[in-house]
């Protein structure tokens, strides 16, 4: 588990806390163990639902770290702070169970600068290799103009069964954290232009050398995937 300290942001504290909740429960799931596999079962019927909807989950993930003071004694999160770090931990962790449901592998995987797992790129693997297949697209943007995050947490979940009928993977410590951000009164923006980055940035492993040269600056945007009718 992460030290906290006084530079750790409310969103690196979800990510962090989305991790060590999920790869324990993860590895029991997959291992076969009964408390995990229960725990699934249970974490699934709140996908797509808030918070307070689904009260049978108290409890079930320990959110405490959250309530914690830094170890070097900065400030502990405030309870707006707070109230998004818990919906955001919900939804990211309803989400996983759901797309891990019934797969033999890992469908929570840490991304790293050589295999990157944000929602645009894992999105740009369920389209043709250098097609853009238009039903997906509109359901991708349709997540990104989500008016706030009940409706955001439904387009998700769409995406992400998605996901699972492909057996593609996800980092849901990532998104976590980028949905803590999403509900900060800046931070939409943020989110949008890193999911069209993820998206426009993906290469199949067999494209990679014949696209080696770099993105061009303006069309990594995730608005360069909007169209008129997307709402």
């Amino acid at each position: 588990m992460t030290t906290l300290t006084a530079t750790t942001t409310p969103a690196q504290r979800v990510s962090t806390l989305t991790s060590d909740i999920v790869v324990p429960l993860q590895r029991g799931y997959l291992g076969d163990q009964s408390h995990a596999v229960g725990a699934l079962a249970r974490l699934r019927r709140g996908a797509g639902k808030e918070f307070s909807q689904v009260p049978d989950l108290w409890g079930l993930a320990d959110t405490g770290a959250l309530h914690d003071r830094p170890a070097d004694g900065g400030r502990p999160l405030r309870e707006d702070e707070l109230t998004r770090a818990e919906d955001a931990v919900h939804v990211a962790l309803t989400l996983w169970a759901l797309h891990q449901q019934s797969r033999g592998t890992a469908m929570h995987r840490p991304g790293s600068r050589t295999a990157p797992r944000g929602l645009g790129g894992a999105v740009r693997q369920l389209m043709p290799p250098g097609e853009i297949a238009e039903p997906i697209r509109k359901r991708f943007v349709r997540a990104g103009m989500a008016p706030g995050l009940p409706a955001l947490a439904q387009r998700l979940r769409e995406l992400v069964l998605l996901l699972r009928g492909a057996d593609l993977p996800l980092d849901y410590a990532l998104l976590a954290g980028q949905l803590y951000a999403w509900q900060e009164p800046t931070g939409r923006e943020a989110v949008r232009r890193a999911w069209g980055r993820s998206f426009h940035s993906y290469r199949a492993p067999q494209q990679k050398k014949a696209n080696a040269a770099a993105v061009p600056d303006g069309i990594d945007d995730f608005t360069d995937l909007m169209d008129k009718d997307a709402s």
